[in-house]
């Protein structure tokens, strides 16, 4: 079903390009990484590859334990430190230069193991490049090529075999395989985290044996990190959610874990016994409070491509006591409710587990064609919020979720959902839905894989409880079809996309404000009025000094006269094809030069009649001496009920009147809008050419706030 959906999703991105995401002024986009990662403690030397990366002479980390500094005569090489303090995670790195900041990629800190460089003389069996245990192999495998590791093992030896590459967010989609000197297949693996495989291998008897990597259409140039280690390895956490403010208890399955307490189960993958340890946690106090997610591992393994599942996951990933950096990645949900575990046999309706809301239970496929079945009585009629949450924490289930009430009659049957906008995908196999049901009558829940699976790793959380009005905010950078930065260019505006993810039915009025901005920039309050999506707009002044780092957005709702505060998470494209996104931890900035022309809508505020029309003046400076073109305006992702038609500001002309029709059954409220312009201006990168081709340059106008008041009857 993710196939079907991702291509889909590729088809409708074809028809939302406009002529922004052609051609504008230059925006560093950061392609590549090599080494993909390093030691703590450690020194190593990277590679940067890229678009538009003249000039870029630093690189932004979002930890401070991670600096770096240039490779004398080596052009685009950094010479990156790892401190010995950086907990073991991925972390965000950006490439920061003359035209502003990057889109992010990320790069990997261990402990405990040896960085190796491919040899790249690695090619054939024979060749294959010692390697020893505890190591991590930073490589490019070749095109219509394979890479060959030689590792020596004693006779009941377990090691784990992971190679991280969509982890990474590399385009590298790995096959791996385990063999005898000779040849003889072992093991193999493809997608086992996302694309990326996995092998865990005990060794039969002393002696040598062949690790061999390739690409799955036998690509070339793209960069992986191969780790062979025996540490402890973490495969899940049961249950994955926990109640807010209480230490609570976990089993953590894996393997390698008997140096940590671990003891057998009768649990297995791939043929391999897993172990579990158990412990206790409890998570901080400000994730339920703030509705985050927080993580040291970016959760980028939850789907086939790099999503952004956990968009609408209120969690935190747990860090199991026993070895540094053994992180819960897939992450736990926090809730306020107690949290109840799955009792089996709940298979049939007639074995139902009766329970009672609200519900937050962890439970597990556990088997092949395993249904569970779970019974409760509202207490009250009204809508209520049905979550099965197995994708956003990394469950590897395609779950759905049938409602039965108390005749047998099946009522509604949830599955998929999520948004998909521009750059930005949110949608997921989990199902979540609001319904509406009776009070004091029994109803019965089903949940099951979509295609019958079963197993340790086809865990998920499901979450009843009388709806309540939330949401999630998340922004990600201006339409394109590339991965990008964010930077402003001095007097003028870009902005970011907006997605709003609102819990059930009930909508309110969301503002987006930006807060500890730099001197100079501004965020313009952004009110999303009954939507799901909208545009936030950043300008610099025009004196503004140049600034490269974090800013905070926070997203305000009003329900029932209670005001809910949530920050915004920030993401990001990863590859230039649809339905590939992933989250950051931070919404990173670029103030930068003075940028050609900028728009302006006065007055900012009005107050226009349902079926009337606001007439406004809309304003051009002119920053260039030689932005003398004409510019084109269209309005720029309007909500429904606004109508503006595209017309032209006259070359050297810098004003025109700006009339925008409201519909006559527009909803009351407050709406924030802006309008693209574009104008052809002549440009070079080299400040001193002569020569300077014309150049499509798109830029949003400040906005302006219309207050929606109804028609009189």
């Amino acid at each position: 079903m993710r196939t079907v959906l991702c291509l889909a999703a590729a088809i409708a991105g074809l028809g939302c390009l406009s002529s922004s995401a052609l051609a504008d002024l230059p925006s560093i986009r950061f392609d590549q990484i090599q080494p993909l990662g390093a030691s703590v403690g450690t020194d190593i030397e990277v590679e940067i590859k890229g678009a538009d990366i003249e000039g870029v002479d630093r690189l932004l980390f979002d930890h401070a334990g991670l600096t770096a500094e240039p490779v004398p005569e080596k052009e685009r090489w950094f010479k990156i430190h790892v401190a010995d303090d950086v907990p073991v995670g991925t972390y965000d790195v950006y490439l920061v230069g003359r035209f502003g900041v990057s889109n992010p990629r990320l790069f990997a800190v261990t402990k405990g193991l040896t960085d190796v460089a491919d040899n790249d003389a690695n090619r054939t069996r024979e060749t294959a490049q010692p390697v020893e245990i505890n190591s991590a192999v930073n490589g490019i495998c070749n095109g219509n090529a394979e890479d060959y590791y030689r590792i020596v093992l004693k006779a009941g030896e377990r090691v784990t075999i992971d190679c991280q590459a969509q982890r990474l967010d590399s385009n590298f989609d790995p096959v791996l395989s385990l063999t005898t000197p000779d040849g003889k297949l072992l093991a193999g693996n493809s997608d086992y985290y996302g694309q990326d495989p996995f092998i865990d291998f005990v060794a039969p008897q002393d002696g040598e044996f062949l690790i061999s990597l390739n690409d799955l259409s036998y690509r070339g140039g793209q960069p992986y990190r191969l780790t062979i280690s025996r540490q402890p390895q973490i495969e899940n956490i049961f249950p994955a959610a926990v109640q807010a403010g209480q230490l609570s208890q976990f089993t953590a399955l894996g393997r390698n874990l008997s140096g940590i307490g671990g003891n057998a189960t009768e649990w297995s993958e791939a043929g391999q016994p897993l172990e579990s340890v158990s412990f206790q946690w409890q998570p901080n106090d400000t994730t339920l409070a703030n509705g985050d997610y927080t993580f040291v591992d970016h959760p980028t393994h939850h789907s086939v491509l790099p999503t952004a599942a956990t968009c609408t996951l209120t969690g935190q990933q747990i860090s199991v006591p026993g070895v540094e950096g053994l992180w819960s990645n897939p992450p736990v949900l926090v809730s306020e409710a107690p949290v109840l575990t799955e009792v089996e046999p709940n298979n049939t309706q007639e074995q139902t587990q009766k329970v009672s809301l609200p519900l937050v239970v962890g439970g597990r496929f556990n088997v092949s064609q395993d249904a569970d079945w779970f019974e409760f009585t509202p207490a009250e009629k009204g809508p209520y919020t049905f979550n099965v949450y197995c994708e956003r924490i990394a469950g590897a289930a395609d779950p759905y979720l049938v409602i039965v009430d108390d005749q047998g009659r099946r009522i509604n049957e949830l599955d998929d959902f999520g948004h998909r906008i521009n750059a930005f995908d949110g949608h997921l196999r989990d199902p979540s839905q609001e319904v509406n049901l009776e009070q004091d009558k029994a109803y019965r829940v089903l949940v099951q894989d979509r295609y019958g699976r079963g197993g340790a790793r086809y865990h998920y959380v499901l979450e009843i409880r009388k709806a309540e009005p939330d949401f999630y905010a998340a922004v990600i950078h201006r339409s394109n079809q590339n991965p990008a930065g964010t930077t402003v260019f001095k007097g003028t505006a870009t902005y970011l996309d907006v997605i709003i993810h609102h819990k059930g039915n009930t909508r309110s009025d969301i503002t987006i404000n930006g807060e500890e901005l730099p001197p100079g920039l501004h965020v313009a309050p952004t009110v999303i009025t009954n939507n799901t999506r909208g545009t936030l707009v950043l300008w610099a002044d025009a004196d503004a000094p140049d600034y490269t780092g974090p800013i905070k957005l926070v997203a305000t709702g009003e329900f029932e006269g209670q005001s809910v505060r949530r920050n915004v998470r920030p993401y990001s494209r990863v590859w230039n094809n649809a339905g590939t996104s992933r989250p950051h931890r931070s919404q990173m900035i670029a103030i930068r030069e003075q940028g050609p022309f900028d728009l302006r809508i006065e007055p900012t505020e009005l107050e226009v009649q349902a079926g009337e029309t606001a007439e406004l003046k809309l304003e051009l400076s002119r920053l260039w001496p030689d932005a003398t073109n004409k510019v084109s305006i269209q309005p720029h992702a309007f909500p429904g009920g606004f109508q503006l038609g595209n017309f032209d500001i006259a070359e050297n002309a810098t004003t025109a009147e700006l009339k925008i029709s409201v519909q006559q059954n527009m909803r009351p409220g407050k709406y924030t809008l802006t309008v693209l312009g574009q104008m052809q201006v002549p440009f070079n990168k080299d400040p001193m050419a002569t020569d300077k081709p014309q150049t499509l340059v798109a830029t949003p106008s400040r906005t302006v706030t219309l207050t929606v008041i109804a028609k009189p009857q």
